[in-house]
């Protein structure tokens, strides 16, 4: 496995645990789907719960994640916010 696939997979894999988190559910993070809607039926992610989690994955990840990374973004499934993470650990510091 290459270095940018092992790169996806744990931002994915923290993206999914932290929203599962922040949706107070007992599921196993691996069962979100990656086109699961962040406020849907299933995960329920509040825009202050959204900016908790950004801090976290910050954190988590040892990244920074530059307000213009958000710019016209709309964030409304996992994938969306697995991609503007991963652009973000892209970027050389």
């Amino acid at each position: 496995m290459t270095t940018a696939q092992n790169r996806h997979d744990e931002v994915n894999e923290a993206v999914k645990r932290l929203v599962v988190l922040e949706s107070r559910l007992s599921i196993p993070p691996s069962e979100v789907a990656d086109d699961e809607p962040l406020n849907g039926n299933v995960l329920r992610v509040n825009s202050l719960g959204f900016l908790g989690m950004l801090v976290r994955l910050e954190d988590e990840l040892d990244v920074t994640l530059p307000d213009d990374l958000f710019a016209g973004t709309v964030f409304t499934t996992v994938a969306d916010l697995v991609g503007v993470v991963l652009r973000a650990v892209e970027v050389p510091r």
